[in-house]
């Protein structure tokens, strides 16, 4: 039996109540997982959650894993990387439901989030953005290298390892939007990953964001392309952005984008496609379908979910293979739950 996820979970839950069931698969049984391929898709973006007073203890978390999950073997509770990772997110894609990335702003929304999964039966994306990395370090520090931000986020994602595994559900540790100027702060996260690799043999985190949407095509590919060539030794899943998504987040306002930027393109996905294939598979895209970041009623905004259907079928012809795409879909709130479906159903699996 699948269990039930909220239409509007993966698209950015601002509290642990949001993780409640609805009809929309969300885990079952391991009959449908014969294949791995390739990766995920982008964003969405969720509000910080409210620190709330655990109530699920380590071994209830660890019964709520077992009971409600039929994951893929590879993936266990704690902190979920490479492999086992391009499991979880194929399984989703298999199974139509999408897992929800939480942006959180410190140990006590991540432990909220942690234990609405375990209630639920997770998994849950745990979410850095870089102004949450820097109030996790504290305002008052200097942050003109980053290095605040880069502090805070490691800070936060060392509680996540310390802690997951207590909660008994798979945790994907993932960090959201960066666009070009922030890109000194993927670097010390990079860094990071690499002195966690050589002493554990898997990186600290596992999946990082680059947002160049704002750049041309082709430099926002050329850019990934580089930094995918550093991530893939380790595994790391690259999510990338093409198109704009709407609204304003982190600081950052996209609300004046000219309409036509909402709205990715065959060609633009296939670009992406071509850039960062032959490097390797372990990548999603957050390809724009008219979503946008913010707070709205339901029905203010018009999503295209067929778009991406368009997408998948765009290059299935190329390789001979359904749904090739990983998507990811950011800015859920105002969206209609056909939509979500809809877009689920097209293989968005964050």
């Amino acid at each position: 039996m699948l269990s039930k996820t909220l239409a509007g979970l993966a698209l950015g839950a601002a509290t642990a109540e949001a993780f409640a069931p609805t009809p929309m698969g969300m885990f079952g049984s391991r009959a449908g997982i014969e294949k791995r391929a390739g990766i995920a898709a982008q964003p969405l973006v969720a509000a910080p959650v409210a620190s709330r007073r655990a109530t699920v203890s380590a071994v209830q978390g660890l019964k709520a894993a077992e009971t409600k999950t039929g994951l893929p073997a590879s993936v266990k509770p704690g902190v979920v990387t490479g492999q086992a990772l391009v499991d979880l997110l194929q399984y989703a894609k298999d199974k139509k439901f999408a897992m929800p990335g939480v942006n959180i702003v410190g140990t006590n929304s991540i432990n909220a989030c942690m234990e609405a999964a375990a209630k639920y039966g997770g998994p849950i994306m745990v979410t850095f953005s870089k102004g949450g990395g820097q109030f996790i370090a504290g305002k008052t520090l200097a942050n003109d290298k980053d290095q605040a931000s880069i502090a805070g986020t490691i800070a936060g994602a060392r509680h996540v390892r310390e802690v997951a595994k207590l909660y008994g559900v798979p945790v994907v540790l993932h960090t959201d939007h960066c666009q070009k100027a922030w890109l000194p702060w993927i670097d010390g996260l990079m860094t990071a990953n690499e002195e966690h690799f050589k002493q554990h043999g898997e990186p600290l985190f596992s999946s990082h964001m680059l947002d160049l949407s704002e750049e041309p095509d082709e430099e926002n590919i050329e850019i990934c392309a580089k930094y995918f060539k550093r991530m893939m030794p380790m595994k790391i899943i690259l999510e990338m952005e093409i198109g704009i998504t709407g609204g304003v987040e982190d600081g950052v306002d996209n609300s004046g984008v000219s309409k036509e930027k909402l709205y990715s393109t065959p060609e633009d996905v296939f670009n992406v496609h071509r850039g960062l294939a032959p490097i390797g598979e372990m990548f999603t895209i957050a390809a724009a379908f008219g979503n946008v970041h913010g707070v709205y009623k339901p029905g203010n905004v018009k999503l295209q979910p067929d778009l991406l259907d368009s997408f998948q079928k765009h290059l299935e012809k190329k390789v001979g293979y359904g749904k090739p795409f990983f998507f990811v879909f950011h800015g859920g709130s105002g969206s209609e739950k056909e939509d979500i479906d809809k877009a689920v159903s097209y293989g968005v699996v964050k």
